[in-house]
């Protein structure tokens, strides 16, 4: 039997059932993780935002007008959520950890060290250059490029149109850049 799509699970969701949740949650939770662990400081805080977001995914169902991917609209919550618990955190000491997991990042269960070492350190160096972005530039990539949305399902999550969207994707898709080339070369002198 095919997984139950998103919308079905959402209209049961409205209705009350509890069991269609978790398949929603197992499906999208990564996603979302992404999307509020770009916004926040530390994964306390993202996992506390996670939480919030599928509350809300609970509670908003029955408000859910189909017009835009259900995907998007949880991603539209996680980054609402972020931004909410961003906010209420403000001024709490800055923390900062690794994105990536440290098992994984060392290589262990990969056959070749070498190249586990070389995409570590790829890894390593872009998760940083994301870290130096702002947030808006931070969200906008990982929706498109990380997250591999559409641009406007991207624009939706966003509450921005079109070309705002692309406008602002160009824009930290170019920070990005500096800040790699940056991490690689070191500062840039003109």
């Amino acid at each position: 039997m095919p997984p139950e799509d998103d919308r079905s699970l959402i209209a049961r969701i409205a209705g009350g059932d509890p069991d269609a949740l978790p398949p929603l949650v197992a499906r999208h939770r990564d996603a979302a993780w992404r999307v509020i662990r770009m916004r926040v400081a530390d994964d306390a805080t993202a996992e506390d935002a996670l939480q919030e977001t599928f509350l809300g995914v609970w509670r908003g169902a029955a408000g859910f007008s189909g017009d835009a991917p259900v995907r998007s609209w949880i991603l539209a919550m996680a980054r609402r959520q972020a931004a909410r618990t961003w906010r209420r955190r403000a001024g709490e000491p800055q923390q900062t950890e690794p994105l990536a997991n440290l098992g994984k990042a060392a290589g262990w269960g990969g056959p070749d060290p070498e190249l586990a070492a070389s995409r570590a350190e790829q890894d390593h160096l872009l998760h940083r250059a994301l870290d130096r972005l702002p947030p808006e530039d931070r969200e906008v990539i990982t929706l498109r490029d990380l997250e591999g949305l559409s641009g406007p399902e991207a624009a939706e999550a966003l509450k921005i149109g079109l070309p705002a969207l692309k406008s602002r994707l160009h824009r930290a898709r170019l920070r990005l850049m500096a800040e790699l080339r940056e991490n690689l070369e070191g500062p840039h002198v003109d």
